[in-house]
């Protein structure tokens, strides 16, 4: 065997090795292993995110746990699915429209990957509203919102309504 045959080999060995002992001395995934245990009695998760954040790196961070929240095992695995709505206001307004002329080169992926994320999450049964009183305020044409973002008057009375329906109020300043 040649050296550099011998380092592939070994290479992939060693992670193989790795890999299995990841299996072996780690816990069962949390879902598994009941590790949340405020979702004893818990029949289905409502969630309402009072989106504002408009950095479209931390955004992205951000939607990384809205999204487990809705596809995490440990929330699929109750008697009702999840219900996820996320409403979208103040500085937010500008990550889900489609006039990228002011917007920084080195956002631009960011906030192509933040959409993508929006389209992917549609797909699996999120809801999205965007408040047209925050577009107005920050100068946002409303025909340049993408389409899996429903238009609503005013997103405060989006989020007290969701409230008023049993859903979870979380706030993304």
């Amino acid at each position: 065997m040649h050296a550099v045959q011998f380092k592939k080999f070994l290479g992939r060995a060693l992670f193989l090795f790795a890999v299995s002992a990841v299996f072996i001395l780690c816990p069962a995934s949390p879902g598994i292993s009941g590790e949340y245990k405020a979702l004893e009695g818990v029949k289905g998760i409502k969630a309402v995110f009072d989106f504002t954040l408009g950095e479209p790196g931390s955004a992205n961070v951000v939607f990384g746990a809205v999204k487990d929240l809705n596809n995490n095992q440990s929330t699929r695995s109750l008697s009702e699915p999840p219900k996820v709505v996320v409403v979208f206001h103040g500085p937010a307004v500008h990550l889900i429209s489609t006039d990228l002329e002011y917007v920084d080169e080195s956002e631009k992926k960011e906030i192509e990957r933040f959409v993508g994320s929006i389209r992917e999450m549609k797909k699996d049964g999120v809801t999205f509203e965007v408040c047209e009183y925050a577009l107005k305020v920050a100068e946002v044409d409303p025909a340049t919102i993408i389409p899996e973002v429903e238009h609503v008057g005013n997103g405060f009375i989006s989020v007290v309504g969701y409230q008023a329906q049993g859903y979870s109020v979380v706030d993304v300043p």
